[in-house]
């Protein structure tokens, strides 16, 4: 599918969208424990996660009568705060929902430690490392000693970087690296020529004009075949697996590049959200796709074979596991991550647990803590 940027942004105005989720809706099918009313929280305005709940919503609106209302924010906390408040009723979630089941960065805090988060569906999505080809990056090695443009407090970013690093047996040591504010201005110094590679998601439109520019666009390939690499990867990271990419700047159906792959968005909700309830959304969500399934060109991804399978960021809900096996998606590698899932979701829960009741954790600053369960969380994972 070749990736057009007018497009892209013709299709997918957010306000446009966001306008539409909110215009009254005329019911045509009854769907029993599905809320009437909902709100929803997203990723900010303007960004792909909000343009694609803005169009599931619409839809939902018009099959089955429902109000939707979208809460966006910026910030991890932002989007999970109001799920754990019960402010919303489903948060569309990045890495964030991994990041917050397992206690990491913004929750390792006695206010949060690992959550009891549980997914339904999510989009498939890809990232990797892309490139200037001026820079003649090509594989792995290569990246040795070249500029790469860090933004520090991108989490999500950093996070997927450090796997694909490792499958060549690199860190971020191994490069020269140049700091900059945000995952946009990242990618802008590679079109200014600051930078030669950087973290990034094939969709982001800024990387057009990357393929525009003089510096040119090439795409870090990683090889599904290395069986023992993405093993470790997985061990480390289990939200991630091989994606054969097509789809935006200097990629389509002929130029296809193997990325690392992961899910975004993610309709999450908590362990003891009601099972009726999930299956409900779940349901509405798969049942409404071919009304919003051309809303913008990575829409098909929703497509419920796609979206209903492993890995994600935590473990499925029971609703949703209903829903899918109903529809035939549920297979025996759905059931294989779910046991590790939860074996690993209940033993870092526990773990946390033990350790916040001592009086080391009692006392210890946010950084100690955060340094005590990185160890804690170590030994638990070491001994899965």
């Amino acid at each position: 599918m070749q990736f057009n940027r007018r497009k892209f942004i013709a299709t997918t105005g957010a306000g446009a969208l966001g306008a539409l989720a909110g215009l009254p809706a005329r019911a045509q099918t009854a769907l029993p424990d599905l809320k009437p009313t909902m709100v929803w929280s997203a990723y900010d305005v303007g960004s792909s996660g909000y343009v694609e709940t803005s169009a599931i919503a619409d839809a939902m609106g018009k099959k089955y009568g429902v109000r939707v209302r979208l809460q966006p924010s910026g910030t991890s906390i932002g989007r999970l705060l109001p799920l754990k408040e019960g402010r919303v009723s489903h948060a569309w979630l990045a890495n964030e929902c991994y990041f917050a089941a397992e206690g990491l960065y913004d929750f390792a805090t006695p206010e949060w430690g690992p959550q009891d988060l549980r997914t339904t569906l999510g989009r498939q999505n890809s990232f990797s490392i892309v490139a200037t080809k001026k820079s003649g990056i090509k594989t792995l090695q290569d990246l040795k000693g070249k500029r790469y443009a860090i933004a520090r407090a991108n989490l999500s970013v950093n996070s997927k970087v450090d796997p694909i690093l490792a499958l060549g047996g690199l860190t971020l040591k191994d490069m020269e690296l140049v700091e900059f504010p945000s995952y946009g201005a990242t990618l802008k110094a590679l079109i200014e020529g600051k930078a030669d590679c950087a973290g990034a998601a094939p969709s982001s439109v800024i990387l057009r004009e990357l393929e525009a520019s003089p510096n040119g666009i090439s795409w870090l390939e990683l090889d599904p075949n290395d069986k023992a690499g993405w093993a470790r990867v997985q061990k480390a990271v289990p939200f991630v697996e091989p994606f054969r990419e097509n789809y935006g700047a200097g990629l389509s159906d002929t130029n296809q590049v193997w990325m690392l792959g992961y899910r975004y968005p993610m309709l999450t909700v908590y362990a003891n959200t009601p099972e009726a309830e999930v299956y409900a959304i779940t349901k509405a969500v798969v049942e409404t796709y071919d009304l919003y399934k051309d809303a913008n060109p990575i829409m098909p991804r929703w497509d419920v074979k796609q979206s209903g399978t492993p890995p994600m960021d935590a473990a499925f809900h029971p609703g949703a596991i209903r829903y899918l096996k109903e529809a035939k998606v549920w297979g025996e590698g759905h059931d294989r991550f779910q046991a590790s899932a939860i074996k690993r979701q209940q033993a870092l829960q526990a773990a946390w647990k033990v350790m916040l009741a001592g009086d080391k954790a009692k006392s210890a600053k946010p950084d100690e803590l955060a340094g005590m369960w990185d160890a804690e969380r170590a030994k638990v994972l070491a001994s899965l």
